[in-house]
């Protein structure tokens, strides 16, 4: 008797309910799907399934067997994958969940590089929202923390980023520079997009030694949303003082677009993440993609695009 080819058969009948319904997507005759089935019961001693004329239902032995059975066949489908990857041209589709913010400020300027590198590789980047943990239901999930995830996935650090006051050159000529989170309370806010506004802004000095709570009040704001790039482009044209993720600011940073406000003092900071899930083969696209990021992100717990942009926090 072939075992692996039983256990496939007989995980196929339940999935699809009969031996009939396995038997035509195995395009095997249902007679030869009937006899799998019962070599494997006579070969393990046990009973996996109860039939009858309406329907199949598992033993209590077959619902075990049946969880078993399946990660021998997932470990079986991995390894043979793994194996063939070593030689396979790096092709095909790749779903990939991540931010909008991450998509549009990071994603998308250095997605020329990765197509130039692997130009078989078709990317489909879902962006619907915010982002905490890995989707199974994705090839890679971007996602941010401000804990060290956890959870039944493989996640590889790509960067930290800080989420720092900045505010256009323009603005700041006409209404001053702040040199103390106190002085913001003369400034027109932008408020940053965080369920932590309830309990007031906390920043904190550089060094660690100091940290101050201020609180926030919505009806003095001039802006106040949840959305992250609205708060970016008001910030641009001179609204007022935003709380911003480096991220997205590098490259107005750079520009000289926007200018930070008070270096010396840091709001606060969230890990990026690469996560892809525990048992699910790893095609040579994900993987080359993931190389990808860590090479683009660093793969470090600190900020690349503060310090390239030459305004990292001051002790």
């Amino acid at each position: 008797m072939d075992q692996l080819r039983a256990i496939k058969v007989f995980v196929r009948v339940i999935d699809e309910g009969s031996f009939a319904g396995a038997a035509r997507a195995l395009d095997l005759a249902p007679a030869v799907v009937t006899r799998l089935v019962a070599e494997l019961e006579e070969h393990l001693g046990a009973r996996l399934l109860n039939r009858t004329t309406r329907r199949l239902s598992l033993t209590e032995i077959g619902d075990a067997y049946l969880e078993r059975a399946r990660r021998i066949l997932a470990d079986v489908e991995e390894a043979a994958a793994l194996a063939a990857s070593a030689t396979q041209e790096v092709r095909g589709l790749l779903r990939v969940l991540c931010p909008p913010a991450i998509a549009v400020h990071q994603l998308a300027k250095h997605l020329p590089k990765f197509h130039r590198d692997y130009p078989a590789v078709t990317l489909e980047i879902t962006s619907p929202g915010p982002v905490s943990t890995v989707d199974d239901s994705y090839d890679l999930t971007i996602f941010l923390t401000r804990e060290v995830p956890d959870g039944d996935f493989i996640a590889r650090l790509l960067a930290r980023s800080e989420f720092i006051m900045c505010a256009s050159p323009e603005y700041l000529d006409r209404r001053g520079r702040p040199e103390h989170p106190r002085d913001l309370k003369q400034h027109d806010a932008l408020l940053p997009p965080t369920a932590a506004l309830a309990r007031g802004l906390t920043l904190q000095s550089g060094d660690g030694s100091e940290e101050i709570t201020l609180p926030i009040v919505p009806s003095r704001a001039a802006l106040a949303t949840t959305h992250m790039d609205t708060n970016y482009a008001a910030a641009l044209h001179g609204l007022g003082v935003a709380g911003l993720p480096s991220f997205i600011v590098e490259d107005a940073l750079l520009e000289q677009a926007l200018e930070r406000v008070m270096p010396q003092w840091r709001l606060f900071g969230t890990t990026i993440w690469a996560g892809m899930p525990t048992r699910k083969y790893v095609p040579a696209r994900t993987r080359a993609f993931l190389d990808f990021l860590l090479e683009v992100f660093g793969g470090e717990d600190k900020d690349p695009w503060l310090v390239a942009a030459g305004c990292a926090t001051r002790a």
